[in-house]
Parts: structure tokens; sequence; C-alpha cells
């Protein structure tokens, strides 16, 4: 791994992986708000977007210029292969964790 997968990034990556190719920015900030039923700001996960670009974990390109946008393009983003793999490890390690910690965490206690 290219280095420790934070809680956040672990978020973002994923969301990217679920909006295939609608993951731009407003989209990207809009699925998690949704999903997480906290709001976060654009600047936090583009610092997130770059930190995870810099690791390998995603790679970006411009989509075609749109009307809705003034003529402007839309950045892109989707999970790199190394991303993928470090999704996969970060569940592993959870999967992992839950069931060596399963007895101690029942609800029924």
């Amino acid at each position: 791994m290219k280095g420790y997968l934070g809680e956040f990034e672990e978020l973002v990556l994923l969301t990217i992986a679920s909006l295939l190719d609608n993951a731009y920015g407003v989209s990207i900030k809009t699925y998690i708000d949704e999903r997480t039923s906290r709001s976060i700001s654009i600047g936090a996960l583009h610092s997130t977007i770059t930190r995870l670009e810099e690791k390998g974990y995603l790679s970006s390109h411009l989509g075609e210029p749109t009307q809705e946008r003034g003529g402007r393009s839309k950045r892109l983003y989707e999970v790199t292969q190394t991303g993928k793999l470090a999704l996969h490890q970060m569940k592993n390690l959870r999967d992992d964790l839950w069931v060596a910690a399963a007895q101690n965490l029942s609800l029924t206690k």
C-alpha cells in the first residue's frame, strides 16, 4: 500500500467508484452529503482528491464542455488499479477486525 488510507479518503474513493462516469467535484460532494447526512466542504473534498491522486489511487481527465457550465469542462475522476487494491486491503483489514471483535461487539450483551 502506498500509505495509510484514512476514513474520509476511503469514503471518497468508494463514492467515485459508485458514481462511475459521473464522478466530478459537485456530484461527489452531493453523494457524500446525502449518504452520510453531513455536509462536507468542497475545499476538504478537493484537498483529499489531490492527495489521492498523489498517492496514485485516482486519475482524472477533463470531460466535454457543457452549456450548463458556460462551456467549461468538468474534471472527472476514476479509481485506479492501485486505488482498487488499497480499498480491497482496507476492506479485508476491517473484515478481519470485525471477526476478531465480534464477540465483544454483540448487541445482545
